[in-house]
């Protein structure tokens, strides 16, 4: 039991550790006037919540090599669509 747990947790922390070195942040539209532009992403999904976009927008920016991005259209509802500018 210990030894499974262990296990756990030290998975758990290489994880978070990977995560927050290779972190691709959101910026606003004043931040991003510094920024070189790398082209847009979208992503869709039916029934999850608005934190789920977020996610899935940060996850395929940082599949881009992007280190950040900007929301420049959402919409929500049962259905939801994203779509975000990336920069390098």
């Amino acid at each position: 039991m210990k030894k499974a747990l262990i296990i756990a947790s030290l998975g758990l922390a290489s994880v978070l550790s990977f995560s927050a070195g290779a972190a691709v942040h959101q910026v606003t539209a004043e931040q991003a006037q510094n920024l070189q532009s790398m082209g847009t992403i979208s992503v869709s999904q039916i029934g999850s919540a608005p934190m789920d976009m977020r996610q899935e927008l940060a996850a395929k920016a940082q599949q881009e090599g992007a280190s950040s991005y900007r929301i420049i259209e959402a919409h929500t509802g049962d259905t939801w669509h994203a779509t975000a500018e990336l920069y390098k």
